[in-house]
């Protein structure tokens, strides 16, 4: 079993602009569901308590320092002898693998507007991960190890729209299909933009996994 007693795991708050995370481990387990202690901010150590409905996003590493990461919703609370906190789980089948602490590139054509010298080419995305992207370039003229201005359109499930305004490199110029497609690696993407593009990578995943 890939989630065990004593577990480590990791929260994100992910349904807010704040992105904050939270730190606790796994004391019971159940039917569908886990028990952890209470969590507590990863900055400030103080006690979080989040009402029941709360959609969280879980991270940890198993004993094969595998890294995996599943959807979350508070069910309750349970006291026996300890705190806990009861937290729906999906199943070990059902969990999404991650590399590196980063989710695996998922392809997800996505709008995405590149300033190179203040000349904004309006372009799609073939894929995006929260180190970089793959972008079809059409008719536009850019060369390798170019600097440019992204702003990516994030749509969410929840029909949410998040802009993500990052630096990138263009480090490689190759071609699909006929088609001529720039990777780009992100220069320094803050916490709270990587947090966005890790959101929609896992939705993304998520939803190929249902269909």
């Amino acid at each position: 079993m890939k989630l065990a007693l004593g577990t480590s795991i990791t929260i994100d708050k992910d349904y807010t602009e704040e992105g904050e995370k939270f730190k606790s481990r796994v004391v019971d387990m159940g039917k569908d569901c886990v028990m952890i202690d209470y969590p507590t901010h990863l900055e400030t150590g103080r006690t979080a308590f989040f009402i029941d409905g709360t959609q969280l996003l879980v991270s940890f590493v198993d004993e094969l320092k595998m890294a995996y990461v599943f959807k979350t919703e508070v069910m309750g609370r349970l006291n026996r002898g300890i705190p806990m906190l009861q937290l729906s789980y999906p199943g070990d089948l059902e969990l999404i693998k991650i590399q590196r602490r980063e989710f695996v590139r998922v392809d997800s054509p996505l709008d995405v507007a590149v300033d190179k010298d203040g000349i904004v080419h309006q372009l799609v995305a073939e894929d995006i991960s929260a180190g970089g992207m793959a972008v079809n370039l059409a008719k536009s003229n850019f060369e390798e190890d170019d600097i440019v201005r992204l702003t990516i359109v994030l749509p969410y499930a929840n029909n949410s729209i998040k802009y993500v305004r990052v630096n990138a490199r263009i480090v490689r110029i190759w071609e699909k299909d006929g088609r001529r497609i720039a990777s780009l690696q992100f220069d320094q993407i803050d916490p709270d933009s990587r947090q966005q593009v890790i959101r929609l990578c896992f939705e993304r995943q998520l939803k190929k996994r249902n269909e």
